[in-house]
């Protein structure tokens, strides 16, 4: 098939369209340069939750469930708050817990930066840059330059996003992918076949506004099924399962990332993220909506508030004009 990087139509908004080998992927800079849609059409593998009949504005109003988007802030800051090393910042309180949840940077419209071809590999570059232009700046005044590159090629896409600091404050450096992946993944499929196989490590204990307690759960044998590829990750209420990262194994060969399997064609999603996320955490919105969240993220749940050794809770910041890159890579087998 013949390699495609070209900038499309979609219901009045740009996106972009990629063609590698098998794999097609379209991107969404207006929301947040998700990965809107990945499929391998010779495995007849469809990765991510999606609905072509949607529109832009539907797909803004309910970013966080639908293809892969890049979350800038991961999860919950208590209350709204956010503390760093040099300020402390308030954020608007939009969760039902009494919470800021997800940030806003998969909600703005980001730039295109090039689609290209490069031999077998179609490559599209995205940005956006954070500063008083923005509608959230005075809440939170800390510049900065979101940067993202797909490279979509005949093994799968590779993902890089990019963060830096373009203020004279401390940035605090959190990120997640919020990806919604299909259960099931195959036209033929069926959910109950579906099994999640995550390296999870410690369990964290969460409160009643799924705030860590910073206590440790009991590793029980529903625990143990992410561990094995046991778990089936639909039809039932997974909410809010929170881990440490471990490394896992891919075929005999280490494996930071998840796998899931369609236990019946054995046909298997492999998710492999970046070591610079530290925790897992499982979501899937209550289990009747087709689809999953394994969520990798840099930092424990309101991390920059907790009370406890950054090396335990992920939290980083970047200094003025400091960068920092995540690499991540989603194919099939």
């Amino acid at each position: 098939m013949s390699t495609i990087a070209e900038v499309i139509d979609y219901k009045g908004a740009e996106a972009i369209e990629l063609r590698a080998g098998d794999y097609h992927a379209l991107i969404a800079p207006f929301i947040g340069s998700n990965i809107m849609k990945l499929e391998n059409t010779a495995m007849d593998v469809d990765f991510f939750r999606n609905d072509p009949a949607l529109t832009p504005e539907v797909l803004k109003s309910q970013a966080e469930i639908w293809g892969m988007p890049t979350l800038y802030l991961p999860n919950r800051l208590s209350h709204g708050n956010l503390k760093t090393s040099d300020a402390i910042y308030h954020f608007p309180c939009n969760d039902p817990l009494g919470n800021h949840l997800h940030g806003f940077l998969h909600l703005r419209t980001h730039n295109i930066d090039s689609v290209t071809t490069d031999g077998d590999n179609a490559v599209a570059k995205t940005f956006y840059v954070y500063d008083e232009n923005d509608e959230f700046f005075e809440t939170y005044p800390v510049k900065f330059r979101a940067d993202f590159t797909f490279t979509l090629t005949p093994g799968g896409m590779n993902y890089e996003f990019t963060l830096t600091n373009l203020s004279d404050k401390q940035m605090p450096y959190g990120v997640c992918n919020h990806i919604a992946i299909k259960g099931p993944f195959t036209s033929d499929g069926a959910g109950a076949n579906v099994r999640l196989r995550v390296p999870v490590g410690d369990k964290w204990e969460l409160d009643e506004h799924c705030i860590p307690t910073l206590k440790h759960l009991p590793f029980t044998a529903y625990d143990q099924m992410y561990k094995e590829g046991d778990m089936v990750p639909v039809l039932q209420d997974i909410d809010n399962d929170m881990y440490t990262a471990e490394m896992g194994e891919l075929d005999g060969k280490p494996f930071y990332g998840v796998v899931v399997t369609d236990k019946v064609s054995g046909k298997r999603i492999c998710y492999e993220v970046s070591d610079v996320m530290k925790f897992w955490i499982m979501w899937n919105y209550n289990g009747d909506k087709g689809f999953f969240c394994p969520e990798p993220m840099s930092w424990l749940i309101d991390a920059p508030n907790l009370d406890a050794d950054p090396a335990v809770t992920g939290y980083v910041e970047l200094v003025p004009g400091e960068s920092k890159t995540l690499k991540e890579r989603i194919f099939c087998m």
